[in-house]
């Protein structure tokens, strides 16, 4: 794979509703997996809430989007921290990264360490062999994860 960016839309609410836009004025399909799909109980407020959300169009076109939990303090202005086992931002997008292996994203990872605050810890998550955030020296908070070989098959 190629070191491409992604936009990763951070939004309150309307994931679902921008990935179906998206998909249909791109020619995508919108691929969408809710917090409870992750195990959030039912019943919680943010159970049906996009905690994954993909587009990806037949000339490449590639847009991501989640929905900001909404059951936090709020987010610190121009931060994005973990808080409660979710990703809290105020930040309209990140870049996001996938790689082919996990050699592939350590090695990203590795690179954008220097001077960077981490949000969350390059580690095996429910949905990644490897997913991580950090906000490098720059300020850009950057998603980096292992690509589901169910996903890339797609």
């Amino acid at each position: 794979m190629s070191a491409t960016p992604v936009p990763h839309l951070n939004l309150t609410g309307e994931a679902r509703a921008a990935l179906d836009f998206y998909a249909a004025a791109f020619g995508g399909e919108a691929v969408v997996r809710t917090y409870g799909d992750f195990g959030m109980p039912a019943g919680l407020p943010d159970t049906d809430k996009v905690v994954f959300g993909q587009v990806v169009a037949r000339d490449g076109f590639t847009v991501m989007a989640y929905d900001v939990p909404g059951g936090a303090t709020g987010p610190i202005p121009g931060s994005t921290r973990r808080e409660h086992g979710t990703t809290i931002t105020d930040q309209p997008f990140f870049l996001a990264l996938s790689g082919a292996s996990l050699e592939e994203a350590t090695g990203w990872w590795d690179a954008l360490l220097d001077g960077a605050t981490v949000v969350e810890p390059l580690a095996a998550s429910a949905w990644s062999a490897g997913f991580g955030m950090l906000t490098d020296r720059f300020g850009v908070t950057w998603s980096i994860s292992v690509v589901d070989p169910r996903q890339a098959q797609g």
